[in-house]
């Protein structure tokens, strides 16, 4: 048996070791470290609740909204109010921006540059690869960062800054939008859109969301060859990387997006093509490994963060977090199944979790969302309240404040004791995809989808493809 230790990881936000242990020619096993403690639990405990709003959107400069929503969902929970109708749109529009932003730049910064790497320049479709998705110099790069600049518009007229917004409150949003406001934003999600469909997708939005089945979508990939998307789906059939990255085929997601018939998305646990509801009380943690006091499994809401650097059998600073004893993939592919859409339900019965069907669950979800934002901004009651007052102090001690950020699952969970925060515990979306493994030894996901990748590859492309298939965010990871 051999081993092999990779890291730091470029193009991943944070810090992110792998050691890899071969056997037979494949990899054997994996174990993923996430060397840097954040300590962020610890900074809140004692703090007033309500100072949770200005400290968790620090956690990340990427996904800083979501942890705001979290930290918002509890806060709503332990205040006892609800907010209106346009502060939860509000809301809604601010989150989509930043997971479609993340999409965007994942796809266009940190995956597509690996396939314009020298190891391609075999393939066919490396010079066109080459020239479109070269880091900082691709022809894709330029377009796509200006069309995101028009998103971080949109974030900054009804957020007042991004990252680390304040607008985002336990009653809504402290945002009111005017009649021109709305014109205003209406026209830069229509350039936005206008984006997607003439660089991206190739097709209108409506069309792309419409993709039911893995023949359609090799239809789309035949019919639209300048498309950005489809360019990709043309050197995924050629490196088939839908044979690669698969894990356990368990899934998790929150809810996200809510309106007034429920959730666009709903939460749930998906498995063996079933999805069941999500056992919010079977969510646990699991220290074994991690460099942080405890053991077995405990519930986030009687869990405390204490370090332990020095602890033998530890490797990550990365909490194990399971559901039901299991490992589960958290991410767009999650949300796509526990919706029931039916290409990627037919993608995953056929292949599992892939590095192909989250790169395309990622997509498509961006031209799923995209009118959905239109629909929220046309249905602003503009005369309305966005807000609700906020009690002068808590109505309970506990609260768990769920969201999905673009990578998965994000649960905020929050004790008080005596009016302050005595306990708040954080499980974001790459603590479920890359924890290391729990006390009964079960691989993380992604510690799983490594497993049998090809020890010959001197570069680790495959290995990297992998990770960068569930763009791993790992300052958000450990706290």
């Amino acid at each position: 048996m051999s081993r092999r230790i990779l890291g730091p990881f470029n193009r991943v936000e944070g810090d992110l070791n792998i050691t890899l242990d071969f056997a037979d020619g494949k990899v054997s096993a994996a174990r993923v470290t996430a060397p840097l403690f954040r300590g962020f639990e610890r900074i809140l405990l004692g703090r007033e609740p309500l100072d949770a709003l200005a400290i968790v959107p620090r956690i990340c400069g990427i996904c800083s909204v979501s942890q705001s929503v979290a930290a918002a969902h509890a806060l709503s929970q332990l205040y006892g109010i609800t907010p209106p109708a346009n502060g939860q749109r509000v809301l809604n529009l601010i989150h989509a921006v930043e997971n479609i932003a993340d999409h965007l730049s994942h796809f266009y910064l940190f995956f597509m540059p690996d396939f314009a790497r020298a190891d391609y320049q075999s393939h066919a479709w490396h010079g066109e690869t080459l020239a479109r998705f070269q880091a900082q110099r691709g022809s894709a790069v330029a377009p796509m960062l200006e069309a995101r600049a028009i998103l971080m518009r949109f974030m900054g007229s009804l957020a007042g800054h991004w990252p680390h917004t304040l607008c985002l409150q336990p009653g809504g949003v402290t945002k009111v939008v005017s009649a021109a406001e709305r014109v205003r934003l209406q026209q830069w999600l229509r350039s936005f859109r206008r984006f997607l469909e003439q660089r991206t997708f190739g097709q209108p939005l409506e069309a792309i969301a419409a993709l039911d089945s893995q023949a359609a979508l090799e239809h789309y990939r035949l019919e639209t060859p300048a498309a950005d998307f489809a360019h990709f789906l043309h050197l995924a059939a050629q490196l088939q990387l839908h044979q690669l990255g698969r894990s356990y085929d368990h899934f998790i997601a929150a809810a996200a997006y809510a309106g007034p018939d429920g959730p666009w998305s709903p939460a749930g646990l998906w498995q063996q093509g079933v999805s069941q509801p999500l056992p919010l009380e079977q969510i646990s943690e699991d220290n074994h490994r991690s460099w942080l006091a405890g053991d077995g499994p405990s519930a986030p809401l009687h869990t405390d963060t204490v370090p332990l650097p020095d602890k033998a059998e530890g490797y990550s600073w990365s909490k194990a977090p399971r559901v039901a004893g299991l490992a589960a993939e958290t991410g767009a592919l999650a949300r796509g199944l526990l919706r029931g859409e039916p290409l990627l339900s037919e993608m995953v019965a056929s292949a599992g979790g892939n590095v192909l069907s989250r790169v395309v669950a990622r997509l498509t979800e961006v031209a799923r969302i995209v009118p959905l934002m239109e629909h929220w901004l046309a249905a602003l009651q503009l005369e309305q309240p966005f807000q609700q007052p906020c009690p002068a102090s808590p109505q309970h001690s506990s609260a768990v404040g769920l969201t999905e950020a673009a990578r998965g699952m994000l649960g905020h969970w929050v004790t008080l004791d005596a009016g302050r925060i005595s306990r708040y515990q954080i499980i974001a979306p790459t603590t479920w995809n890359f924890s290391p493994r729990d006390s009964k030894e079960l691989p993380g996901p992604l510690e799983k989808a490594l497993e049998g990748v090809d020890a010959s590859d001197p570069q680790a492309l495959q290995v990297q493809h992998i990770v960068r298939s569930f763009d791993p965010c790992q300052v958000c990871t450990t706290h």
